[in-house]
């Protein structure tokens, strides 16, 4: 299946699919400032997934470098409700900054982090 796009709400996100993989990408920095925006984007994605049977996740960084507290919660509610499915959630084009986040939160224990979307994608699905 060819991924579709999907428009989803504050322009924060966009929203790829590709079999029962959902591919979310971060269009802009998600900076605490746009904590309104964030939540709401986040809650149209728990939507769409709460409503069909994707069952993984790749999350797509390749145009951002920086991503704060509020986004690393929408992460973990989000993989909460990706490893309830049984299924799996991979980052992909993480910038050095956005690696150091992880680190510095330990929440890179929790997801596999790789180089590019082929390989996110391929990781997601062992």
């Amino acid at each position: 299946m060819s991924p579709t796009r999907r428009a989803t709400a504050g322009g924060i996100f966009e929203v790829e699919q590709a079999g029962d993989t959902l591919i979310i990408v971060l269009v802009v920095n998600l900076r605490e400032l746009d904590y309104e925006r964030i939540e709401e984007g986040a809650a149209t994605i728990l939507d769409l997934l709460n409503n069909t049977a994707i069952q993984n996740v790749v999350m797509d960084f390749r145009k951002t470098d920086y991503y704060g507290s509020t986004a690393l919660a929408f992460f973990v509610k989000l993989w909460l409700r990706v490893r309830k499915q049984n299924g799996r959630m991979v980052f992909c084009n993480v910038s050095d900054h956005g690696k150091d986040i992880l680190q510095i939160t330990q929440l890179d224990h929790l997801w596999p982090i790789c180089s590019s979307r082929m390989e996110a994608l391929q990781a997601v699905s062992k």
